[in-house]
């Protein structure tokens, strides 16, 4: 093969620690543990609290064009509830994440796809469009995508395998300000056998054919402590839990997920971090 030939490389990455300064403790901490893209949070990840952040800080992420970043959205977001109070701070949450995305040069906003806690998922699903779409016209082009994160498939998550982000991306008109963000964990736990480098390859193969290779942006690389099928989300160190190292290769190849950027959210700190990124760039090398 020559260079013509090859995939585009997918820089490797990780979630990093923003106390005391996105830029100066995060980038530093990227920099620790050779990341080449980072995710992260923009106000606390377990509560509803905002802020506007520090200019300065927002300054230096956004001069980083060398490294992709992304943002995560706090988890209690969940657009598909029937608690209107829930549904109320879950959009002001998303909206206030996507325009920090925005001041820091952010590509994209990871936010779970949530449950209908009751009423089944087309009660859950039509929820969400109706929460969903207005915000994404509200806020337009200005700010980056908004990147669905399916589940590990407990309780009455609206989404955990493929087949399931197509029907919710049929719910949302296919809007082009939604993207995807696949997280290998939560496709082990919700059924996707992704512990072979065949069943990766079928999984992303599915993904090109139901979802279209266009709408995958980032790549959460996660190992899984618990088995395939177990709708259980426990995340692990590349190589150390159910899923194995070798898959995670397949990454690199195919040609829906070459060249997209691929985050660790692997149990740290430093050490372990920097390990599992090292072991994600060897197998880039193969």
């Amino acid at each position: 093969m020559n260079d013509s030939e090859r995939p585009p490389l997918s820089p490797v990455g990780a979630h990093v620690p923003v106390a005391g300064g996105m830029a100066t403790k995060g980038l530093a901490y990227a920099e620790q543990i050779g990341a080449e893209a980072v995710q992260v949070f923009v106000s606390n990840p377990r509560g509803w609290a905002t802020n506007g952040g520090v200019p300065e800080q927002d300054a230096l992420m956004r001069e980083r064009t060398d490294l992709p970043v992304f943002v995560h959205a706090p988890y209690l977001i969940n657009l598909g509830t029937p608690s209107e109070e829930t549904a109320h701070k879950s959009v002001r949450s998303l909206e206030h994440a996507l325009h920090r995305s925005a001041r820091i040069g952010a590509l994209g906003v990871v936010v779970h796809t949530g449950s209908a806690v009751s009423g089944g998922r087309e009660e859950g699903l039509a929820r969400t469009r109706e929460r969903l779409m207005p915000l994404l016209e509200k806020v337009g082009e200005d700010v980056p995508p908004v990147l669905l994160e399916p589940m590990a498939g407990q309780g009455q998550v609206l989404c955990a395998t493929v087949d399931d982000l197509a029907a919710y991306l049929e719910v949302l008109e296919w809007h082009p300000r939604v993207g995807v963000c696949l997280d290998t964990a939560h496709m082990f736990a919700a059924g996707h056998d992704i512990s072979t480098v065949e069943g990766m390859r079928a999984m992303l193969d599915h993904f090109g054919e139901a979802v279209g290779a266009d709408r995958l942006k980032v790549v959460h690389c996660n190992d899984s402590k618990a088995p395939c099928g177990s709708r259980r989300d426990r995340h692990e160190n590349i190589g150390a839990g159910y899923i194995g190292a070798e898959p995670f290769g397949e990454l690199f190849r195919h040609p829906v997920s070459a060249g997209v950027p691929l985050v660790l959210e692997t149990p740290g700190p430093v050490g372990p971090h920097a390990a599992d990124v090292a072991a994600l760039k060897k197998l880039r090398e193969v």
